[in-house]
């Protein structure tokens, strides 16, 4: 263990990605989009990180810059890789990400789009282990049939086709085809959003399973906080492309440090009917990531706003140890 939180298996830092605004016939820059707008967290061997936030706040943007499917504007991505070194993704060229590519895999949001419907099981899973030299067929039928059977689904599955299966069915084909190189770091990207809730606990379950069994790592991005709360043990809060708090998760759901989190906890609706909260729910939009406002990105919205928050950026920083906030008043504040 001191190993490993001496160095982190990942750690980002002022990750950056600014999508350009183009006008006129010469499609001259006016402005950029600020997705994701100076990113820090490390994620350690064997944990679960939790990334969290309102659709629109960068979450996706981020992991998928960790993936290197976009090219980052700025920062670093410190990957630890299996040899031992650690590289910056953030400036590998196509050419040396591609031996990392195994090592770093992604679930994907949408169980249905994110197969080939013309590819049965046996060519959607063995997909990447044929990319990364296993070209005997033989071998990859049996590491197909080894791989269904891990996520709970008979061998015999892997010559249909995905039409043939559920919602939770293919997740757990997407997950067999995440696992088909071994992984370190597994991105997960809403991997139970688009499922019935009964079927995201079973996918959660499985996903704690093969966490404890094959000793994963996983980068979990929702919305939803009772689904990161079950799996992760530190979550991080992102609002408009920022990280406003960053925490164990026992301590930010006990007591969060920064207004937004405390919101996002009382916008989870009660499990009596009969009971209604008005207190400390969110007024005004979400500001747009292409014309932020000054200081505090989160102080339109915030009761607790003074003029140092409309003039001053905070920075994140940590209030108590292993916990961050994104606020000049984190730890005085009655949340």
């Amino acid at each position: 263990m001191s190993d490993t939180a001496a160095s982190p298996l990942l750690e980002v830092r002022g990750l950056q990605k600014f999508f350009p605004i183009t006008k006129g016939f010469f499609q001259r820059v006016v402005g950029h989009v600020r997705a994701v707008d100076g990113v820090d967290f490390t994620v350690n061997e064997g944990e679960t990180l939790g990334l969290v936030g309102e659709s629109g706040c960068g979450k996706t943007t981020a992991s998928r810059c960790i993936l290197r499917a976009v090219d980052p504007t700025g920062g670093s991505i410190n990957y630890r890789t299996r040899d031992g070194r650690t590289v910056d993704l953030a400036t590998l060229s196509p050419a040396e990400l591609r031996p990392l590519r195994a090592e770093i895999q992604m679930i994907f949001q949408d169980p249905f789009g994110s197969l080939n419907p013309r590819m049965t099981l046996l060519d959607n899973v063995g997909e990447p282990l044929l990319v990364n030299g296993m070209s005997n067929r033989n071998e990859r039928t049996a590491r197909v049939a080894e791989l269904l059977r891990v996520v709970g689904l008979r061998p015999e599955f892997m010559h249909r086709f995905p039409h043939a299966f559920s919602g939770g069915q293919r997740q757990r084909i997407g997950i067999a085809r995440a696992l088909a190189t071994n992984p370190r770091l597994v991105v997960a990207d809403e991997p139970v959003s688009a499922l019935d809730v009964s079927v995201q606990a079973q996918v959660l379950n499985l996903l704690l399973e093969l966490q404890s069994r094959l000793k994963l790592t996983f980068l979990f991005v929702a919305h939803d906080l009772s689904v990161v709360r079950h799996i992760s043990d530190r979550i991080a809060v992102m609002y408009v492309g920022q990280l406003v708090e960053l925490a164990p998760t026992d301590a930010i759901f006990n007591r969060p440090l920064h207004p937004y989190t405390a919101a996002l906890m009382r916008a989870v609706p009660p499990a009596d009917p009969r009971v209604r909260i008005t207190d400390g729910i969110l007024g005004g939009e979400v500001p747009s990531p292409a014309a932020p406002p000054s200081g505090c990105y989160f102080h339109p919205r915030c009761r607790f706003a003074e003029e140092r928050c409309r003039v001053e950026a905070p920075a994140l920083r940590e209030v108590t140890s292993g916990r961050f906030s994104r606020c000049h008043f984190a730890g005085e504040l009655s949340l």
